[in-house]
């Protein structure tokens, strides 16, 4: 197969960030060298002009340490960017695997903390939405908690019109800017961290503080301790023989066991967080810097704030006493706490940070999360160039139109693009074929590209028209012993709530069924009649849709024939001695199927069949 011009970017790419990693990993490696040969020498100097009392030595080992010091930031310097390249080398041998579809060498980052509802389930396993080999799958950017899970809440939950266009706008102007939203991955893999630890942070930022609101408290933790070191250094100079410090040790250690505990929430959600917090206000950064065209990254871009504000700004700022807070984990500690009340004036600064931009972090976060769902439909427009952006808006009649629509989520080179027309109301689409001719896989690719479409993302087709739809689903059913259920009334209870749907018509929202092969839980006469009377029932209630079915009597049912729209997929052998196959062009044709294939993969697969 060829290789296309999206595939070479990723290769170039991949290729320019491995010889730049290879070459900060041997600098990295030269500098650990020198820092080892200077390390002995600046021992040796000092411990020889020490012993020997040679002042010149002294002095060479003082310049020596300086020179092991800067060293030290620039070895840490070439780590991070040895790492950040490597970060980068992996993302661009992800985009390779994303094309290809190969979904096991793939990386699958799920949401943790939300519980789907039962439709949103079903709709998510019939259309292949959530999970291995997925949509979500293929949109696989999103690396924080946020961003994975406003991806989620964006392919469940239909947008309107207006802000599908503002969606559509802001992917236009992300899609060509690759090294963009691959800093954006990467800050958002180095700032990456457990659900829970996450979910604690935020509560903790939007929550009360209890010192800073009791001043006279707090003026005591100041001033005590300024005292007591007045007190030291007036001893210590030999102005008194009185050890005036005691009274103020003594209150620093009451203070302390009256309140120490009262550190240990805010405290224990700064601890290993300077990193982070610094790692997150270059994300921030990154994401309020540039100068953006589209309205929704403009109001993004506005909810980080201006100036000295700026949320990366803000989060500087809490990184610093984060690393303040650590000081409270050394081996001065005592002397810290005791004679400083280190923590609480960490605790207070916090606590201000928190009453001055806490209430600011969830929004902050929510726009991390919306950047990173655009930036994953925008690497999707950049991988498929061909496809397009869908046109969602109401219209008279209302209809699903589509020309040329594939499934996104199989090989572009292997998916087979049909053209569709679902609807008006008062009309449905039945398609007949035989075995694996193609009839699941329409289903799920309208409906998967009705997701894309309402999601504000391309859609893999050559054009795609739609009203606000709310789709409804029923193709993987699935019997419950643990529940009860057989697989007959399984089916029964999800056709009901695609009926109360059609009923409820969601934010007067087109409801779109798409039923594959229902009812077959029962015997083939009753199956006809409650499947006919089924899909009378819901063009009614002015539902489209489409049905695939093997049973060819359904399009001759009396109560359907005024509204059914027929179409068939179809396939043919080969006579070849002696291997026939059977072979489909997955062509979607007009009217009903003329040929079964039932016998025939009965006799090809070896099984005894009395006609073939």
């Amino acid at each position: 197969m060829p290789v296309t011009r999206v595939e070479q970017i990723y290769q170039e790419r991949r290729t320019q960030f491995e010889a730049l990693r290879v070459v900060a990993a041997r600098r990295w490696s030269q500098v650990a060298n020198w820092r080892l040969i200077i390390a002995v020498a600046l021992m040796t100097s000092g411990g020889v002009g020490w012993w020997r009392g040679l002042p010149i030595l002294l002095w060479l080992a003082l310049g020596l340490l300086g020179l092991f010091l800067g060293l030290v930031a620039y070895h840490n310097r070439l780590a991070a960017q040895r790492d950040r390249l490597a970060a980068l080398v992996a993302q661009n041998d992800e985009g390779l695997v994303r094309l290809r579809r190969d979904w096991a060498a793939l990386p699958l980052r799920q949401p943790t903390g939300h519980i789907l509802e039962a439709t949103e389930l079903m709709l998510a396993v019939d259309l292949d939405l959530l999970g291995p080999a997925s949509l979500q799958h293929l949109l696989n950017t999103p690396r924080s908690p946020a961003g994975r899970a406003t991806l989620q809440r964006w392919l469940l939950s239909p947008a309107r019109p207006h802000v599908v266009y503002e969606r559509q706008q802001a992917v236009a102007e992300l899609a060509p800017l690759i090294d963009l939203r691959d800093e954006l991955a990467f800050l958002a893999e180095e700032a990456g961290e457990v659900q829970e630890r996450y979910e604690r942070f935020t509560t903790w930022a939007q929550g009360a503080p209890w010192l800073v609101t009791k001043p006279g408290l707090l003026w005591v933790m100041r001033v005590s301790p300024l005292l007591l070191v007045i007190s030291i250094i007036v001893q210590m100079l030999g102005l008194t023989v009185w050890p005036l410090w005691g009274p103020f040790l003594l209150l620093n250690l009451s203070l302390t066991a009256l309140y120490g505990w009262r550190s240990i929430e805010t405290l224990s959600q700064l601890y290993d967080r300077g990193e982070l917090l610094a790692t997150y206000a270059g994300l921030f950064g990154h994401l309020a810097s540039p100068s953006w065209q589209a309205p929704t990254l403009q109001r993004l871009k506005a909810t980080l704030g201006q100036g000295a504000e700026r949320a990366d700004h803000r989060l500087q700022r809490l990184s610093l006493i984060a690393a303040g807070a650590e000081l409270s984990r050394s081996l001065l500690f005592p002397v810290l706490q005791f004679g400083l009340l280190w923590n609480f004036h960490i605790v207070a600064l916090a606590e201000r940070w928190r009453q001055r931009s806490g209430g600011q972090v969830e929004i902050w976060l929510t726009t991390l999360g919306e950047m990173e769902a655009l930036a994953a439909l925008a690497t999707l427009q950049h991988d498929h160039p061909t496809w397009q952006m869908p046109v969602v808006q109401p219209s008279e009649p209302p209809r699903i139109q589509a020309e040329q629509l594939a499934h996104p989520l199989l090989m572009p080179d292997q998916a087979v693009a049909n053209s569709i027309t679902i609807g008006p109301p008062g009309s449905f689409v039945l398609i007949t074929g035989s075995n694996m001719s193609g009839k699941s896989t329409l289903l799920r690719a309208v409906g998967i590209n009705v997701v894309l479409a309402q999601a504000g993302g391309p859609v893999c087709a050559e054009a795609l028209r739609l009203p606000p739809v709310a789709l409804a689903t029923s193709m993987r059913v699935q019997d419950s012993l643990a529940r009860g259920v057989s697989y007959f009334m399984a089916e029964l209870q999800r056709l009901k709530q695609i009926v109360d749907l059609a009923r409820t018509r969601p934010d007067e929202h087109l409801v779109c069924f798409l039923l594959d092969e229902i009812l077959h839980g029962t015997n083939s006469t009753e199956r006809l009649i409650a499947a006919a009377q089924v899909i009378s029932h819901l063009v009614e209630l002015e539902a489209i849709g489409i049905v695939s079915t093997h049973d060819l009597a359904l399009a001759t049912d009396p109560q359907l024939q005024q509204v059914v729209q027929l179409a068939h997929f179809s396939e043919y052998f080969t006579n070849d001695a002696p291997n026939p196959e059977m072979r489909f062009d997955y062509q979607l044709r007009p009217g009903l199927a003329t040929t079964t294939n039932a016998l025939r993969l009965m006799a090809l697969v070896g099984l005894p069949c009395a006609s073939t």
